[in-house]
């Protein structure tokens, strides 16, 4: 039986994130746009959240959860290739920043 690798890699999570949000193919969203709702959706879904809402519209629609996985990952991929390239503004964090929870032992470090 084979196994199937689970995606860890930042550019499947943005993909995911992408495909969890409301942004649409549609919508025709720019980068920054992009940028934005793969934000919003992993901290109001969580990397975890994000994967189980990409395998529930599969279960359900496999038919166009296809097509739009296809257009977030080449959509999330430019957007964030976009930034890569433009230099971060003073002060503000580039790309994608999760805070995460932290854990009673993490305020001894």
């Amino acid at each position: 039986m084979e196994t199937v690798s689970d995606d860890l890699s930042i550019s499947g999570i943005q993909a995911d994130a992408l495909f969890a949000s409301g942004l649409q193919r549609c919508d025709e969203p720019g980068a920054d746009q992009v940028r934005q709702a793969v934000a919003i959706a992993v901290r109001e879904f969580g990397y975890s959240g994000c994967a189980v809402r990409v395998a529930q519209e599969f279960g359900d629609h496999p038919e166009t959860a296809v097509i739009r996985m296809r257009w977030a990952r080449a959509t999330a991929s430019a957007a964030f290739a976009e930034s890569a390239l433009q230099p971060c503004p003073p002060g503000i964090a580039c790309g994608l920043h999760v805070d995460r929870p932290r854990l009673p032992a993490d305020n001894d470090v």
